[in-house]
């Protein structure tokens, strides 16, 4: 089938609206209509990194109906409502039957080499293969997917709203609540509040704790940081000070969990030496390769303290997904503010050159309707 999708041609050069051909879905495959999509900061390292194969259709923060499913297909059926997990796992592997489906190695491969499952594409673009991004390639009218990157949600979501929780969304939500387990009635702080760490600011306020300390140098994401439910606001421009403060607030200890969203490594410096003795500190940032995550040894095994690395907040998307979508239907979770703004996919660079602008909100997503 014939579809309009917004390709990438070049390395950080703006995206094309083309015309692209999109093969039937294979076995364990699905051919689900976008309805909605978000851009992701994920989108912006994947159009600037010279080793991503082109031309690629973008996008991973999707949702939208199933349409058609080819044999061997399990997780849903023609009709349904889906959001899209980047990350399908095999169920099998060593990582799986543990239970730590995050940590599954199956698709890391073909996403790479920008194909699904079978190591092949089903995008052309002429009598040129094009190439998939994350398994999904979103910024499309229609994709077609591994049957373990559609979570089927309730059809009542709003897509505009389902589709954030696809990334950004679950892997804040996640951060809190999956890797860090933060408790009713504790403390945290949460370093760097766009996308992701106003969700790790949500979902310490649905773990219930009591004290949520949000951690930035942009005086606006504070500002807003107390909607989503944080109960102070902390500058860390002057990373002492902010220290001190944060310790200040939690009786001189500090915080019992302190979660990074940044991917800097100075940040998880200072987010370490905020938690008190037997703190989690939980990493969801992506560290620069080749970058040193230096901490203070003296008394390291004296503290107690546990410092976890966590991918894609540690969700299960089929377990996670659904509940955080059950939440926004109850009203118990805000997704609605978390909308930047809606916009054609042929103006899709207007978000792309959001990110370069320091200025610009990045505490939610820019937002592409089909419908």
């Amino acid at each position: 089938m014939k579809m309009k999708a917004a390709v990438m041609m070049g390395v950080g050069k703006p995206l094309e609206i083309k015309e692209v051909e999109l093969d039937p879905p294979k076995s364990g495959e699905v051919l689900v209509k976008i309805l909605a999509t978000a851009v992701c900061h994920s989108d912006l390292n994947t159009l600037e990194d010279p080793t991503t194969p082109i031309p690629q259709i973008l996008g991973h923060e999707g949702a939208g109906e199933v349409v058609a499913v080819g044999p061997n297909v399990t997780t849903c059926k023609p009709g349904d409502r889906v959001v899209l997990s980047w990350l399908p796992y095999c169920g099998t592997c060593a990582y799986c039957r543990a239970g730590k489906t995050h940590l599954c190695e199956t698709a890391f491969g073909p996403m790479f080499g920008g194909t699904l499952m079978d190591g092949t594409s089903r995008l052309h673009l002429g009598d040129q293969q094009a190439y998939h991004m994350s398994l999904l390639s979103t910024f499309a009218e229609y994709t077609v997917v591994p049957q373990m990157s559609c979570v089927v949600v309730p059809p009542e979501m709003p897509m505009d709203k389902a589709c954030m929780i696809g990334c950004g969304v679950s892997t804040g939500f996640g951060a809190a609540v999956r890797a860090a387990k933060v408790q009713a009635g504790s403390s945290v702080a949460v370093f760097g509040l766009g996308g992701v760490g106003t969700n790790a600011i949500q979902g310490a306020r649905c773990a219930g704790a009591s004290t949520i300390i949000a951690c930035d140098i942009k005086d606006e994401n504070l500002a807003k940081a107390k909607d989503y439910g944080a109960t102070h606001t902390i500058n860390t421009m002057d990373a002492e000070a902010a220290i001190e403060e944060i310790k200040a607030l939690t009786e001189g200890l500090g915080v019992e969990y302190a979660i990074d969203c940044t991917g800097n490594v100075n940040v998880g410096n200072m987010a370490w030496r905020c938690g008190r003795k037997g703190a989690t500190i939980a990493v969801v940032g992506a560290y620069p390769e080749g970058r040193e995550l230096k901490l203070p040894a003296g008394g390291f095994h004296r503290f107690g303290k546990v410092l976890k690395g966590s991918f894609y907040g540690d969700v299960n998307p089929f377990q996670d997904f659904p509940i955080i979508a059950q939440m926004y239907l109850d009203g118990k979770y805000d997704l609605d503010t978390l909308v930047i703004d809606k916009i054609d996919l042929e103006d899709i660079n207007i978000a792309f050159d959001a990110f370069h602008d320091p200025n610009a909100n990045n505490m939610g997503r820019y937002i592409i309707e089909f419908e």
